[in-house]
């Protein structure tokens, strides 16, 4: 087996590791909270960085207005089986396939991942804008429109009197260094074949 072809079969089974290790992590820091409120987002469910702080992110979110976390979402079902599905094509490239193949599950991921954080990025934004006008407490902008509380995609932002973190995690990583080693396969295997037999 050509060395491209052992990297590009790595390359695909990387993914995998996103079910076992979270994918992104979400912190809320605050004065009134000693130790910061915190979530895991993982390819199939939501959990608790401590005990009950998806609880106690719902009960804060409730005062404002902000929808509860839900227990599921859509993505819960696809995403794993877009992975699976995807992890599948590599195999069979690596096996089967020649370098230009390499390129073309690279593309795919490259695709697939940018709509996974696009997504993500609209459940922030609705999750955060989206408010219940019968809200307990309500907060608006200078220009008084109505304030969001939406938290960052990727990075750290202050919202009101909580600093918000958000940040991927190691099966993020996984995700990344498969795509990544993808790319190297590509790069090997249009190497070698430049090389006269």
């Amino acid at each position: 087996m050509k060395r491209s072809n052992i990297i590009m079969l790595i390359a695909a089974l990387l993914p995998l590791g996103l079910f076992f290790f979270p994918l992104w992590k979400i912190t809320l820091e605050a004065p009134q909270y000693p130790t910061p409120l915190g979530m895991y987002i993982h390819i199939n469910d939501f959990s608790d960085v401590h005990p009950h702080d998806i609880k106690n992110i719902n009960l804060m979110n409730h005062y404002v207005g902000m929808k509860y976390i839900p227990e599921a979402i859509p993505e819960f079902k696809i995403f794993p089986i877009g992975i699976i599905i995807t992890t599948l094509i590599g195999l069979i490239i690596a096996f089967k396939g020649n370098y230009k193949w390499f390129l073309f599950w690279f593309i795919l991921m490259i695709l697939l991942s940018s709509a996974g954080l696009y997504d993500f990025y609209l459940w922030e934004h609705d999750y955060g804008h989206d408010l219940d006008p019968k809200a307990i407490m309500k907060f608006t902008n200078p220009d008084g429109s109505v304030m969001g509380f939406q938290p960052p995609l990727f990075g750290s932002k202050d919202i009101l009197n909580f600093r918000a973190h958000s940040y991927p995690m190691l099966g993020a990583f996984f995700l990344g260094f498969g795509i990544a080693a993808s790319f190297i396969a590509y790069l090997f295997g249009k190497k070698h074949n430049k090389i006269p037999s």
